[in-house]
């Protein structure tokens, strides 16, 4: 077998730090080699990189691997690959800190690896699925149009919008956008239901809230709490096992199928809007606004985001605007932005906190009197 090891990153070869926070500092002296060609080298490679982590999910490598070091040989038995190949898929992954290998040329997991088994309770195997999706492939390369123009580069090529196209044409797709979304925020429900004072709050709606996990943590943490879970009909049908009839927290949830850019028919104390205000600026104006619309004088709206700034994963949310601008003509939003959107609405925005390092709380307050 051949050997796969590679060297620790020098500082020529290193990935670059995020220019957010570590700026890239004077130029060189003079006979010192400039980092800036390498990193550019690298960073155009960027998609073989995307492409290795979804081969490496897609083939199921890290849950084939257990907690002791594997031969390429053995993981290539195991998930049905071909030796050699699968060897060179690895040798790339190694650079990038997904797998490690061993001295004796044996493949062993690293932090990062672990977060592609399916099992880990923190795994992104599917969201890292999801933004490699085959149609991703498709509208990377109509960026510079896409920033040229107003249009949206996903409808021009499929002449259809992009959820539409995923329930009618992309089936398999859609499974793994639901998949991800169900660890996303099966992952920050807990943390959100920590952050959260609900002193004053009888009623919560989550409004958009997919299977409504943030809504039963919230019902098991809060017992004398009663909550409302509207999303689209094919999302409520599949809510969170415990909110539906029979589950041990259905007598005070209630399951309402909608869409909350048409209407939102929920009465609440506190509403919670978790990053679903990322479509285009109209369907993000009718949201805020319909929830204006349907609460009481003095309802708290807790609206949560990740940001395009003042957070240290940039990285990922200005990669994730991009993606957003090409695929549903959406954005991820500034603090300004979010802020100006909730107060166009009628909001009166009482305070920004941080619920993890990624995401935000806005909270806020509809017009009318103070809630008591």
């Amino acid at each position: 077998m051949t050997s796969i090891r590679t060297a620790a990153p020098t500082a020529a070869t290193a990935a670059p730090a995020d220019t957010a926070t570590d700026p890239a500092g004077p130029a060189p002296a003079e006979g010192v080699p400039s980092k800036a060609a390498p990193q550019l080298r690298e960073l155009v490679f960027g998609a073989a990189r995307a492409a290795a982590v979804r081969a490496a999910a897609a083939l199921g490598v890290a849950d084939a691997l257990g907690e002791r070091p594997a031969t390429v040989a053995e993981l290539a038995t195991a998930v049905d690959a071909e030796p050699e190949r699968l060897g060179r898929l690895l040798r790339a992954l190694s650079c990038c800190g997904v797998f490690a290998e061993t001295e004796d040329g044996r493949i062993a997991h690293t932090e990062m690896s672990r977060l592609l088994r399916e099992d880990a309770p923190d795994s992104l195997k599917y969201i890292c699925l999801w933004c490699t999706e085959p149609w991703t492939w498709q509208t990377w390369p109509r960026l510079a149009e896409a920033v040229r123009s107003e249009t949206c580069a996903f409808n021009d090529i499929h002449g259809k919008d992009f959820f539409t196209y995923l329930h009618e044409d992309a089936p398999e797709s859609a499974r793994v956008f639901d998949r991800a979304m169900t660890t996303s925020s099966g992952q920050s429900a807990v943390e959100l239901a920590a952050f959260l004072d609900l002193d004053g709050a009888a009623e919560v709606a989550d409004i958009g809230g997919g299977q409504g996990h943030v809504l039963a943590s919230l019902l098991e943490k809060h017992p004398s709490l009663r909550g409302t879970l509207l999303d689209l009909p094919q999302v409520v049908a599949n809510a969170d096992p415990r909110l539906r009839d029979g589950g041990p927290l259905a007598s005070r949830a209630r399951l309402v199928p909608g869409d909350c850019r048409r209407e939102i028919p929920v009465q609440a104390d506190l509403y919670i809007i978790k990053n679903i205000l990322e479509w285009d600026d109209e369907s993000t104006r009718r949201t805020l606004a319909n929830v204006v619309a349907a609460a009481r004088p003095g309802a708290r709206v807790l609206v949560i985001e990740n940001l395009l700034d003042n957070s240290p994963s940039m990285r990922f949310t200005t990669a994730m605007d991009l993606f957003l601008l090409l695929n549903v003509g959406g954005r991820k939003h500034s603090s300004d932005s979010l802020v100006t959107r909730m107060t166009e609405a009628g909001l009166s925005v009482t305070g920004i906190s941080p619920v993890n390092p990624y995401l935000h709380a806005f909270d806020s307050r509809v017009p009318g009197r103070a809630a008591a």
